[in-house]
């Protein structure tokens, strides 16, 4: 789907090159920019998700687990490559940016992890009360950003 409005937008793109019309293609370029940013954030946002997830069940149990561990640092590196600009170097997303993703992830991980801290003993609410969301969000923040130490 996605990639199909993508190529019909790049058709429109040379249609409105050929014709002269710049300003038309320059709509185009925002327009195939804003897709290409949005597709981008829903696939950090899903691997955000995932990274909360056990972050979350870390502190609401106080241990760790290797399994845990392994998608943490999966995570953590599926997030650094998407934000990656391949091409022109640098970063889609500034740390600022990065972190109103991470809120935005938090609502879907800590419904998740609900479900899996101490084989889902605890509601929504009761997990919250139990786990600092700001502590956690930040530690994310930290092991996403490059130069960090992980």
């Amino acid at each position: 789907m996605f990639e199909a409005l993508i190529m019909e937008e790049l058709l429109t793109l040379k249609d409105l090159l050929v014709k002269g019309d710049v300003q038309g293609a320059l709509i185009v370029v925002e327009e195939l920019t804003e897709m290409s940013r949005n597709d981008i954030i829903k696939t950090i946002r899903s691997y955000a998700v995932i990274l909360l997830l056990h972050l979350i069940k870390q502190q609401a149990e106080n241990r760790t687990t290797r399994s845990w561990e392994v998608s943490i640092r999966n995570s953590v590196r599926e997030i650094q490559r998407e934000n990656k600009r391949r091409k022109a170097g640098g970063y889609y997303f500034t740390p600022e940016e990065l972190l109103e993703i991470l809120a935005e992830a938090y609502l879907n991980a800590i419904d998740e992890a609900s479900l899996e801290v101490e084989e889902g003993r605890y509601e929504v609410q009761e997990l919250e009360k139990l786990v600092n969301q700001e502590e956690i969000i930040n530690r994310a923040l930290v092991l996403i950003l490059p130069g960090e130490s992980n």
